[in-house]
């Protein structure tokens, strides 16, 4: 191993196991190069730097984050991808030209102040740290700012689940004007199918089996969501009502290649200047692309049902949440809203305050049933039948041998 100078910076060169390492110390003092030296040599020794890692971290970000995005694109979909250009952008714009070599805890820390004097919120940020993150994994950097780097508090707002009533208006509100039937017909699909709001844009006629009732997602999430749902009867009219809305659009047959939700369906034809001095053309709506949103029809129905900032996602986690309140198992749960974990599962379920309430009046009125007119107890044989039955409604773990000792007579 051996310290140079170029110009005033120190810089090193030494081998481990046969792999020749050099760059730049970025100092100009001797005692301090010596020590940045003697910690490359134990990263080098610990696997930590490679000289693939060790050219790459001499890219620019700019560079390097284009090469990022190369490499994700095997692994991520389409929307993936462009979601992770987006939260590129502001990185790209912070770090530009400098080097990865010289990015720091201090610098990473500058642009999360950045960020959120900008107005970004926590989790936003936390997410553009996470590109950061890769980005540095592969220069071999990242564990050199891991300790001094901390994630962002963020509010873990997991949805809502409706009331019944508020499930009855919401719907009622819809029938009221016909720009909203669109945003109204997509709700029954989610009430009744669990689908994400990509997933039923993304909805194609091929995937839709009239005969067995059923409806295909093919493009999710995640793997566990491309997944078959059973249709039933209200999903099933809201898709039969699409296609009679088809037919008249387009004068007829849908055809399999076609979206469900057409790009521009429900405006009417759309007016689109020629050019910008000459006139508007009208074009019509274009069933070979998905409806890019439905988020206006949908605030406004919202504020009009009298439940403003009901998110179209949390119509997910009610579906969920009268699933989880049913007597379906967990797996079945799990297959139909296309989850990969009981975490998952335990994140998106509701289970409402009024069931908990009945489960527990169930516990107190039983020692009130077993009483029997003499003031003698009934023959206890009944009751862990009783508990039996709260277990089917509820969802509580089954009798244990414990809790059947305690309802004996003794």
């Amino acid at each position: 191993m051996s310290l140079y100078k170029r110009g005033k910076t120190w810089h090193t060169d030494f081998s481990v196991n046969g792999q020749r390492f050099r760059q730049s110390l970025d100092t100009t003092d001797w005692r301090e190069a010596q020590s940045k030296e003697k910690e490359l040599i134990g990263q080098a020794t610990a696997g930590k730097l490679t000289p693939a890692g060790q050219q790459f971290s001499k890219l620019r970000f700019n560079e390097a984050a284009d090469r990022y995005i190369d490499d994700r694109l095997p692994h991520l979909g389409p929307r993936t991808v462009c979601t992770e250009r987006e939260r590129l952008k502001p990185l790209r714009a912070f770090f530009a030209s400098q080097a990865l070599s010289r990015i720091s805890a201090d610098r990473a820390r500058e642009y999360m102040s950045f960020r959120k004097q900008t107005g970004a919120g926590n989790r936003t940020i936390n997410m553009e740290l996470g590109i950061l993150r890769r980005i540095l994994k592969r220069a071999k950097r990242w564990h050199l700012l891991a300790d001094d780097i901390k994630a962002l508090p963020e509010r873990h707002n997991v949805g809502r689940a409706l009331k019944h009533e508020d499930k009855a208006k919401l719907l009622k509100a819809a029938e009221n004007k016909p720009e909203w039937q669109l945003a109204k017909l997509a709700a029954i699909l989610a009430l009744n199918t669990t689908m994400r709001a990509c997933e039923i844009r993304g909805l194609q006629w091929r995937d839709i089996d009239f005969i067995e009732r059923t409806v295909v997602v093919r493009h999710s999430k995640t793997e566990a969501g491309e997944r078959v749902i059973p249709l039933n009867d209200a999903a099933f009219g809201a898709i039969r009502e699409l296609r009679d809305r088809a037919k008249i659009l387009f004068d007829c047959e849908p055809k399999p290649h076609w979206y469900v939700f057409p790009h521009g369906e429900g405006q009417g034809p759309i007016a689109k200047p020629k050019s910008r001095s000459g006139p508007s053309v009208c074009v019509k709506p274009d069933p070979t692309k998905p409806m890019s949103t439905w988020r206006t029809a949908w605030r406004s129905l919202t504020k009009s049902a009298g439940l403003a900032g009901l998110r179209f996602h949390d119509l997910r986690h009610h579906a969920i949440t009268e699933l989880a309140e049913s007597s379906a198992s967990d797996q079945t749960i799990m297959s139909i809203a296309g989850h990969v974990s009981q975490k998952m599962l335990s994140h998106y379920s509701h289970i409402r305050l009024e069931r908990k309430r009945q489960a527990l009046d169930a516990l107190s009125n039983r020692p009130e049933e077993a009483v029997t007119s003499q003031g003698t107890s009934q023959n206890t044989t009944q009751e862990p039948q009783v508990i039996e039955n709260v277990v089917d409604v509820t969802g509580i773990e089954p009798v244990t041998p414990c809790l059947q000792s305690r309802c004996s007579p003794s």
